[in-house]
């Protein structure tokens, strides 16, 4: 008596990549990292009741305490709640700056890629132009467009990092497209009559995801950074890691030494960018293990 067995099913690309991303343990780390730290920044100021604005001169410039796990500033606001808002503010800029460069980049570099020839000439050489602008120039010159009464709002900061952004993932993305264009499901697709738009966004534009999405978690910290750089110039938001740094760094000397104004976010902002690096990384070597 013989018995016959079915034939394993083959493993598809987006179950292989979920199980290459399981077993590198400091991205699974990192990605943990991540959410803990936002889930405290979002949850925890409001279940708490901690206000990063009410003052008490009286308790000005206190060490770390059962009362104040971070201290208090140089007004006596209650540092843990400073910090804990202010992380709010540094990954809403990462995400929705990366999420303005993803929109943009994508659409720029599908479309240069898919047209190719004439048009694909003339995109790319300004993508080439605009990469040869000095970067922190550009996000500075964008920032002073804006009116002095929207300086510390959160939106200049998204529209300048995110304007500048995209040119990496714009590159990208047309680098994909150009090969994309010519396999034989999107050659089926136009015969079938779709039309362009149609077979960048049904065809094409999924097919890109994969390298988008590790692209776009790279950019997060990039992002992050840059706004914390932004905030050291005084060009950044009203509340956020990189603005509790830049005035830590104006208050700690070595007269008086208030460690805790400039540990904190320090360690925060460190903790989430080298988190996201990992995350980034462990996304990129499932998405294309051989890039290892």
């Amino acid at each position: 008596m013989t018995t016959s067995t079915a034939p394993a099913r083959a493993e598809s690309p987006r179950a292989r990549a979920w199980r290459r991303l399981r077993k590198n343990h400091l991205a699974g780390s990192g990605l943990v990292l991540v959410a803990g730290m936002a889930l405290a920044c979002f949850l925890l100021p409001s279940l708490l009741h901690l206000d990063p604005t009410t003052t008490h001169p009286a308790l000005r410039h206190q060490a770390p305490s059962a009362a104040h796990w971070f201290g208090t500033d140089g007004l006596g606001r209650d540092y843990a709640a400073r910090v804990l808002t202010g992380g709010q503010t540094s990954l809403l800029v990462g995400l929705v700056a990366t999420l303005t460069c993803v929109v943009i980049g994508v659409f720029y570099g599908a479309v240069a890629g898919y047209y190719g020839g004439r048009v694909d000439e003339v995109m790319m050489r300004f993508v080439d132009f605009m990469y040869g602008v000095p970067y922190m120039f550009l996000v500075i010159l964008i920032m002073l467009m804006f009116s002095e009464s929207a300086r510390g709002d959160p939106v200049p900061v998204f529209v300048a990092l995110g304007l500048v952004e995209w040119l990496t993932m714009a590159r990208v993305v047309r680098g994909q497209v150009l090969t994309l264009r010519e396999r034989e499901f999107v050659l089926a697709a136009r015969l079938l009559g779709a039309s362009d738009a149609r077979v960048i966004a049904r065809h094409i534009v999924p097919n890109v995801l994969g390298i988008v999405t590790v692209y776009a978690t790279l950019t997060v910290p990039t992002v992050i950074i840059l706004e914390s750089f932004l905030s050291f110039l005084g060009l950044g938001l009203k509340l956020s890691w990189g603005q509790l740094v830049s005035e830590a760094v104006g208050v700690v000397n070595p007269v008086a030494v208030y460690w805790w104004l400039l540990a904190f976010p320090s360690f925060f902002l460190a903790v989430t960018l080298l988190c996201l690096n990992y995350v980034g990384d462990g996304l990129r070597d499932a998405v294309d293990p051989k890039g290892r």
